[in-house]
Formats: C-alpha cells, sequence, structure tokens
C-alpha cells in the first residue's frame, strides 16, 4: 500500500495484535532511563508500556486547535540528551486526528536531527476518510530508522483475533522476535489464516465498511455540534472526540453520570493522558439507529446538567 518492501523473514514480526508489537518494539529498544516522547491525547498503554520497558515517557501535547497534530515545535521543545524513540499514532485514538505530508517531513527532519528511533503505530491507516494515509517509513531516510506497526483488528474488523505485525530494521526486529518466543511463542493460526482470507478477499468489504464509518462519522459530528458538545472533524480512525466543558463535569463524572443516567457510553478523555482532561471518547462502531438514539439521550443529560451548572 506504501510503497514499501520488506523481507519477510528478516524484517517481519506477527504479533499478538499491535498492542504487543508495541511493547515487543520498547523492551528490544529502550535501555533504563531512555525517554520516549509520545503524542497526547493517545491510547492507555502507551505511558505504562513505556515505564515496564524501563523507559520514561514524555508527553507532547497536541490540541483541538491543530486538529490533534504534534506540532514540530512542540515537539523539539521535549527533545533531551536521552530522548531514544518517538511514539506516533495516526490517525489518532481517541481523537481520530491524522497527520499530513508537510508536518511529518519536518517531525522525520527532526528525527533525524536527534538520532531518534521512530515507533509509528498507524493500525487505523486504511480509515483515513479525506486525502491518502502518508506513512511515516516511506518518507525520505525513515524506512531505515521506523518500527512500522498495523494490524488487522480496524480496518478488517478482527479486533478479537488478536493479529498485528511489525516492519522493520533487520537488528531491531531479531531483537523483537526473541522477546516475542519467550513470551508468546506465536499467534493463533486460525487468525493468521483468516488474515490470508481478508488480505485476498476481504479489501472490497472493508471499502464498504469503510463508507459506513464515514456516514456515521458525518452524522455524529454535526449532531454533537448541533447539541452543543463542541468537536472538531475527525479525518480518521471511528471516534469522535468532543469537549465536554459546556457540562461542567469532569470527563469522568461526565462518563459516569450519562451511563447512569441516559445508558449511554462514552470514555473519559482523561484516561488518554492530561490534556484529554474535558473531552470525552465517543466510538463510532455502532449501527446508525444507536448513534441517533444516544445524541438524543445526550442531549437531555446536557440540558439537566446545564441548569445545574447555571
Amino acid at each position: 500500500y506504501w510503497d514499501l518492501d520488506y523481507d519477510p523473514k528478516k524484517e517481519t514480526l506477527v504479533t499478538v495484535g499491535a498492542s504487543e508489537a508495541i511493547d515487543l518494539a520498547l523492551r528490544a529498544i529502550l535501555e533504563p532511563g531512555d525517554e520516549v516522547l509520545y503524542q497526547e491525547p493517545v491510547y492507555v498503554s502507551y505511558a505504562p508500556t513505556v515505564k515496564m520497558a524501563g523507559g520514561v515517557p514524555v508527553a507532547v501535547t497536541t490540541y483541538a486547535e491543530h486538529q490533534f497534530k504534534m506540532q514540530p515545535d512542540h515537539l523539539r521543545a521535549k527533545i533531551t540528551p536521552r530522548s531514544k524513540v518517538l511514539m506516533l499514532n495516526y490517525p489518532n485514538n481517541p481523537t481520530g486526528g491524522v497527520m499530513d505530508r508537510a508536518t511529518l517531513t519536518e517531525i522525520a527532519k527532526i528525527c533525524e536531527e536527534h538520532d531518534l528511533i521512530v515507533i509509528s503505530d498507524e493500525i487505523y491507516a486504511h480509515l483515513t476518510y479525506s486525502g491518502k494515509h502518508v506513512c511515516f517509513a516511506s518518507l525520505p531516510g525513515m524506512r531505515e530508522r521506523t518500527v512500522l506497526l498495523n494490524g488487522f483488528s480496524k480496518a478488517y474488523a478482527m479486533t478479537g483475533w488478536r493479529l498485528g505485525y511489525a516492519l522493520g530494521d533487520e537488528e531491531i526486529i531479531k531483537a523483537m522476535t526473541k522477546i516475542h518466543q519467550f513470551t508468546i511463542l506465536c499467534c493463533s493460526t486460525n487468525a493468521q489464516y483468516a488474515a490470508i482470507e481478508a488480505l485476498r478477499n476481504g479489501e472490497s468489504a472493508m471499502l464498504e465498511m469503510k463508507k459506513s464509518y464515514d456516514e456515521r462519522r458525518k452524522f455524529f459530528v454535526a449532531g454533537l455540534n448541533k447539541i452543543g458538545l463542541t468537536c472538531f472533524e475527525p479525518l480518521g480512525a471511528f471516534y469522535a472526540f468532543p469537549s465536554i466543558k459546556i457540562s461542567g463535569l469532569d470527563s469522568n463524572t461526565f462518563a459516569e453520570e450519562l451511563l447512569r443516567e441516559e445508558k449511554v457510553a462514552v470514555t473519559p478523555g482523561g484516561a488518554f493522558g492530561e490534556c484529554g482532561e474535558g473531552y470525552v471518547r465517543c466510538s463510532l462502531a455502532s449501527s446508525m439507529e444507536n448513534l441517533k438514539e444516544s445524541l438524543v439521550r445526550m442531549e437531555r443529560f446536557l440540558e439537566r446538567h446545564k441548569k445545574q451548572v447555571g
């Protein structure tokens, strides 16, 4: 897809989901005290996995006004002599934010300048709704310093099958494989055969699913903004990440009370890092009927709590 070639025997590792690949890459690369730069808000396991590998997580805050894109100058400001790895996740979970080629090219230059190894988690790459996904490893000079992660959970709706993969430098993949062999041994054979079928014959179904997500994305984000929950337009993944500041509630209380009062489940933004506070993550992996009903219930919930705040 991205005009990249990897040796299947030396530069490829099949993992139990992309989450295992993240863990393996960090354990293979880090020495105690090495700093790992990563964007926030981001998937909940990033910082804990860095710590378990002996590293020091260093968050680079992203903002709604920048469409939750990592800004090169913000990244540069967080780099120290201990910085070793940059972790990227785009399209992003939880925000749905994507990265454009120009910004990624600037980040690539910073990585070269500071000799950073990049772990690029692109599990939502196929679920990009505007323009074409730009793979970080495809940028000039980045293949050699990038561990590219992907999998079958999102694009092929195989979440429970737990199958991902890592592509990268032979020495890093070799070290990851050694850890993988002693901790997991191998991935499910059934899942691997299912993935082969998905690659051979599943693209049309994937594109149909993507079209459906796109329709739900447009409808739901417009609905959130209409009821007063300001939400930027996510251009990837299958999430919306609206601001809940109008409610006067913190994200944990908002999520708990919305579930208790209206039976609508969202994830508190604070779970994705400190800068996620004041937001909640809404999943679009539900039917259009459920999404419509959830907006009705969320509006009702907001009206009650806005009156209490007032």
